[in-house]
């Protein structure tokens, strides 16, 4: 329905004149929704309960209008419970201000309670007050919030439409607090790293840019919280964690929003081997305190997240998937491979940068059960310590479920000599034209001088783990404002009251 102003401005002024304020301060409320309901469970047909004084509010969500009795529903954050509205219980004036209200007013109520003839608990009203006037008609909730790009933009609305998607912010919320628990218990703090970052880094990414204006330099918003955790394990600590917001200066798709939450942890004296064993503990256990399961259904997949998950090389995957033992092959034999799958193959590539090309391509959309893809090529994993045994591949893992990667790790590369020769390669492909090359960072390399013990490290993206948590596909479902490409807008001028003015009317 089309936001005519005029009329509404006209309706809010008759309002007034009742002498109700439009928007009110506060409302003391003594119940929730569902304390209501579940402390009234036994009332009986058409019994009332008049000497108690339940004060509760919310939004009203249906009405029905009959004569001097009148009916409607209220929802709170809890439920939804109905008020019965008889004009001999309340004032003139309460009465006809309810007949002027629409679903999407916000309202509190005090009175006993009653049960319809129908069955219906409901609250006898006897004060009603008018919170917040809805100015905009919500949707028909016959048909909902269906427009995708609108349920993006207007989350709000969305949020009041559609509760399967309130349930999934639950849960995320509940996700997070579950890994918190985890890590806690286990003895890691809870730390926080700068947001505007000199020196990027931490992965292959390309960062967002801005301006300090007072010292006259660039900053960079933080691409991964991964070098100053680090710096941390040089000065002491010995088991730290993150949840932070990272930024990225990517496409956006199904997978990918440029604003993203991670977590991050780090612990002294263990390898990958020890990271991912508390990669498949962690998730399993985040499952079981949000879905009372390690069963869940993804993609129409049924997964079981309980560990032990199974671990297998890179190299060995693709062998498993593809046929061909690419540690025997050369680069010359790998891209005429290539080209003969079709696969798009850049100039220049290395022959580990092919190596991963021909993980994705092959193996990944394999990895429906919990795995551990282990021993990544060194090109592609620079802060990564090198094998032990075979120095052209890394102490490096991604874990996947569902075909997704939900978790990377490694053995932390803790020598600083061969992390300022990984840093100055990453500077050499940033000279041939890879903006997501990693940068030089020279203080990073004088912490690591100073000591890094041996560390195992993970990040895990909250979002891509609440997808995975919650058979959610889009990341834009599981992020409560995603970024979007601006809403073409059209100014339109509209009279209300005495006064012309421009509103905003979208296209």
């Amino acid at each position: 329905m089309a936001f005519n102003r005029k009329k509404t401005m006209k309706e809010l002024e008759e309002i007034r004149k009742l002498g109700f304020e439009l928007y009110a301060y506060k409302f003391d409320r003594n119940h929730s929704i569902k304390e209501v309901i579940d402390k009234y469970p036994d009332v009986k047909p058409e019994e009332k309960i008049e000497d108690v004084k339940i004060r509760i509010a919310g939004r009203i969500r249906s009405l029905r209008r009959h004569g001097k009795l009148s009916f409607a529903h209220i929802e709170d954050f809890t439920g939804q419970i109905q008020l019965y509205i008889s004009a001999e219980n309340v004032t003139e004036n309460e009465y006809e201000l309810f007949q002027k209200l629409n679903v999407g007013d916000i309202v509190g109520v005090e009175g006993g309670i009653i049960k319809t003839i129908k069955g219906e608990l409901s609250i006898l009203v006897k004060q009603l007050h008018l919170l917040a006037k809805a100015m905009r008609t919500l949707p028909s909730k016959w048909y909902g919030l269906k427009d995708v790009e609108i349920r993006y933009r207007q989350r709000y609305v969305d949020l009041l439409m559609n509760k399967d998607v309130r349930d999934i912010f639950i849960k995320r919320a509940k996700i997070i607090q579950a890994m918190r628990k985890f890590l806690d218990e286990r003895g890691f703090i809870e730390v926080e790293t700068p947001v505007l970052q000199p020196i990027y880094g931490g992965a292959l990414a390309r960062p967002f840019v801005t301006h300090h204006n007072a010292l006259d330099m660039n900053l960079y918003l933080r691409i991964a919280d991964e070098l100053y955790l680090k710096r941390l394990i040089v000065g002491g600590f010995e088991k730290v964690y993150g949840i932070e917001k990272d930024f990225r200066n990517e496409g956006i798709d199904t997978k990918h929003n440029p604003e993203f939450t991670m977590m991050e942890f780090y612990q002294a004296y263990i390898d990958y081997n020890g990271v991912m064993e508390l990669t498949e503990q962690m998730i399993s256990f985040t499952a079981k305190e949000v879905l009372g399961t390690t069963k869940i259904k993804y993609k129409e997949h049924e997964i079981n997240l309980k560990p032990p998950w199974r671990r297998i090389s890179m190299i060995d995957s693709i062998k498993e998937h593809a046929g061909v033992d690419v540690e025997k092959m050369s680069l010359e034999e790998m891209i005429r491979f290539a080209n003969k799958g079709g696969l798009k193959i850049a100039e220049g590539v290395s022959k580990g940068e092919l190596i991963a090309t021909f993980f994705e391509e092959f193996v990944q959309p394999n990895l429906i059960q919990p795995t551990f893809i282990t021993d990544y090529p060194i090109e592609v994993s620079p802060l990564a310590k090198k094998k032990r045994g075979n120095e052209r591949l890394t102490e490096r893992f991604e874990a996947f479920i569902g075909t997704e990667e939900c978790g990377n790790g490694f053995s932390e590369l803790n020598d600083p000599i061969d992390q300022r020769e990984r840093f100055l390669y990453g500077m050499k492909r940033k000279e041939e034209g890879d903006e997501e090359a990693h940068v030089m960072d020279e203080d990073y390399v004088r912490a690591l001088e100073y000591g890094l013990p041996p560390t195992g490290g993970l990040g895990i993206g909250i979002d891509r783990l609440t997808m995975l948590l919650t058979d959610i596909h889009s990341i834009r479902d599981v992020i409560l404002f995603p970024t979007l490409r601006p809403e073409k807008m059209k100014k339109d001028v509209k009279t209300f009251g005495d006064e012309t003015k421009d509103s905003v009317i979208k296209e």
